[in-house]
Order: C-alpha cells, then structure tokens, then sequence
C-alpha cells in the first residue's frame, strides 16, 4: 500500500446506495444495547491494509478474543480500488460486515440507510476518550448522533524550497503564514523567476475553501454555501495567480504525484505533505532536501485539515456488544497509539498526542514535523463536508478549471459548483 498521506486518510470515491438498501430491513436490525456480554463470532472489515500491517492486526485480534474468551473475529481486508462499490454491494446484499473500516463521506449514505449504528446511544460513554473534532468527524449533517469510532488522523504541514525563495528575494526563514503574504509571495515569485516558478501546483479544492474562512454549507446541512463573497475572492485570487504563471499553468489537470514531482523537480516553490516525504526527498532530491524549508498549512480560521479515519459498527450485527467492544478496542489509545509508531499516522484519542513520541524533539527533520502536525491537530477540523461526494468534488473542480481559464467569472463558476452540488445532494 502506497502510504502516502492522500492514501492513508483522504475521503474516499463517494457512496452512493442502490435505493434497494434504503431503508429496507428495518426490524431485521441487532439491538443497539451494547450493555450484554461480549461474546459471538463478528466480522471486521479493513481498507487495504493487510498488505503492510498483517502482524499488527492479527496481533490485535489475538488480543482482543484473549480478553473476550467468547469471542471470534475474521479479519477481511478489501482492495482500495473499488472499495465503496463493495460496501454499496454488501449494503443492497445484507452482508456488510459487523464492524467496517469507512471514511466520513463512505458512513453518511450507510447512516441514512439505516446501516451505521449511532455510537452516541450505544457507545456514549466512550466519547470522552476521543478528541472533539475527531468523535465529530463522522456525524452526518441533518441527522442526530455519530455514525463511527474516529480511528487514525492525518495531517501535514507545508515544504517550501528555500534556495528559490532566496532567488526570488524572498527571506527563506519567514514562509508565508497568512493568505495574503502567499499571494503576495507567489506574485512575486513569478515575477522574478519570469513565469518559470510557479509557487503552488493546485487549484482550490473543497479543503481549501474550508482553510480560507468560506461557509461551505447552511446550519442545517441541507444546501451548500461556498459561492459566498469569500469563496469568491479566494478563486478570483488564484485566477490572478494562474494569469501570472504563479499558478502551476498545468495545475488544472494536477495529481498529488504530479505535483510531487514539480515540487522535486524546483518548478513548483511549495507543496503540502508529511513526514513520510522528507525520505523520499533525502533519496531522489538531495539538493531539495538541504533546502528543505517546513511551515504550517496556512489557514483563516486558525484550524488545519485534517483527514479522518474511523470504524463503523453495522446496525444490523446480531453481536451488538461484541462488535461495540471490538470496534472500541481498535480504536482505543493504547491500540492507537501502537499502530501510529508503525506508520506515520496519529492517534484520535484525547491525551495521545502528549505522549513524547509526539512531542519531544530529536533533531531529525521527520521528528520536527511529526510533532508540529501532532500539536495542529488538538484542534484541527475535517473541512471535506460529509455530504460532499466525489461527483461533487469533480463538479467544483471543472468549474473552478473554467473560471481559472476565463471561461466563466469566479462568481459564476463557483455558483454552477453550488447548484450542480445541490441537485446531486437532493438525488441522494
């Protein structure tokens, strides 16, 4: 498994349910007490992730039925392509598994069919033991309760190269940190360079709208909302980027590999990333990496993204105490913290990011950013709306693409973004 930041916890392709689901079975469904003994057989059902972490997890089930002697688990891992048709599959065929590996936007559909157990009434007194926005990152707008145990999160900071903002007559030890100085700093990159740096790879994304201060969505979570005037004026902002070449003029049909590789290759100034790719810079771009430059992802709100991870327990189980416990288990500190020292992942469990392992500096540059993202995310947010599914994700993105291009305004792109957005949440 590629264990890149995108891989490990970006929402996942969108859900959507055969209307067959919606719904159906409603009094075939387990008990939603999970005060009884623990005992019977449960299925459990990961994301791609037998291939690197097989020990780990068996190690983890062993235990488990050890403190629970009634207990059996089976262990499924599926694919990561395809991985939301599967769920949407088992969904319609009634063989989802009792406790599921999802991403916020893979639980909402299974929670308005009915499927996502609601763990602040099966599972409430565990909530204390999870960071705020991370026991929130699996609530579903226009629904009570919370529909998964948060799992592992991710975050990252931003890498910028030092040598051409030193070219560019930029100061290399005072990065951007707030939207204007980026824009600023970026024009001016531009300029000096003669359009052949470009200082960011990407177009605005829904995260990016989020990071800048937009309403994404109305309080009810019924229609979304980032055509307001700060939405606006941060896609006509990257307009005057791409019009300057301060803009990656390829930017529009970008890949994070794709970008990876401009920010490697000295065409891009900045990109976002993780511990994970400083490695890959001290291997493939040494001269990069001695001017490695790290800062944090620059935000309006005072809040970074963060990515978010969780497990689901499937409403329909016949072993509700069983799978709450496994589903817990999986998901509590000590396991948590056990599996964030085997990949750089961190733990969503209130307390674990004080451990020294996420807070006590060794010199290495992979430390230095693993404890800067451990210390962004006490109080991180997960922008990606719940309801915002990957057509919707394509729809901005094609917009965003036109209005950058010149084909339609900044307001109007972002308004054909809102209703495309809209009309596919009311089909849903």
């Amino acid at each position: 498994m590629s264990m890149s930041r995108r891989a490990l916890a970006a929402a996942a392709v969108a859900l959507v349910l055969p209307l067959s689901a919606c719904g159906s079975g409603g009094d075939d469904g387990g008990s939603t007490d999970a005060s009884g003994k623990v005992e019977g057989d449960i299925t459990f059902q990961t994301w791609n992730l037998r291939a690197n972490f097989k020990s780990y997890f068996d190690g983890l089930i062993a235990d488990f039925e050890k403190k629970y002697p009634g207990t059996r688990v089976k262990w499924i891992d599926q694919p990561a392509e395809g991985y939301a048709d599967k769920l949407s599959a088992d969904a319609a065929g009634g063989t989802l598994p009792d406790v599921v590996n999802v991403s916020p936007d893979l639980v909402a559909p299974l929670a308005r069919a009915g499927l996502a157990m609601d763990l602040d009434k099966a599972a409430g007194t565990y909530k204390s033991e999870y960071l705020r926005g991370a026991w929130a990152g699996h609530q579903v707008p226009g629904m009570t309760g919370t529909y998964a145990f948060p799992w592992y999160l991710n975050t990252g900071p931003l890498f910028y190269n030092k040598a051409l903002f030193a070219k560019a007559g930029l100061n290399p030890d005072q990065p951007p940190r707030t939207y204007d100085e980026l824009f600023a700093d970026a024009l001016q990159m531009a300029r000096r360079s003669g359009g052949k740096v470009a200082t960011l790879a990407n177009v605005p994304t829904i995260e990016d709208f989020g990071r800048y201060g937009v309403t994404l969505m109305n309080k009810q979570g019924t229609a979304f909302a980032f055509n307001d005037t700060k939405g606006v004026e941060l896609l006509a902002k990257y307009k005057e980027l791409y019009d300057a070449k301060a803009l990656d003029p390829q930017a529009l049909t970008a890949t994070p590999e794709s970008s990876g590789k401009k920010f490697l290759t000295g065409a891009v100034a900045m990109n976002p990333g993780s511990a994970l790719d400083l490695d890959n810079f001290k291997k493939n771009a040494p001269s990069l990496y001695r001017n490695i430059g790290i800062t944090d992802q620059i935000t309006s709100t005072g809040h970074v993204n963060m990515y978010v991870m969780g497990v689901m327990v499937n409403s329909r189980t016949k072993h509700t105490p069983a799978a709450v416990a496994f589903a817990h288990f999986v998901t509590d500190a000590q396991n948590q913290m056990s599996f964030a020292k085997k990949v750089a992942i961190f733990p969503s469990t209130a307390g674990s990011l004080n451990d020294p392992y996420f807070t006590k500096e060794d010199g290495t540059d992979e430390t230095r950013v693993r404890i800067a993202a451990a210390k962004s995310l006490k109080t991180a947010a997960n922008y990606t709306p719940v309801l915002f599914s990957d057509q919707m994700k394509t729809a901005l993105r094609n917009e965003v693409a036109k209005a950058l291009q010149g084909k339609e305004s900044p307001r109007q792109a972002l308004d054909n973004a809102v209703n495309a957005a809209n009309r596919l949440l009311q089909q849903g």
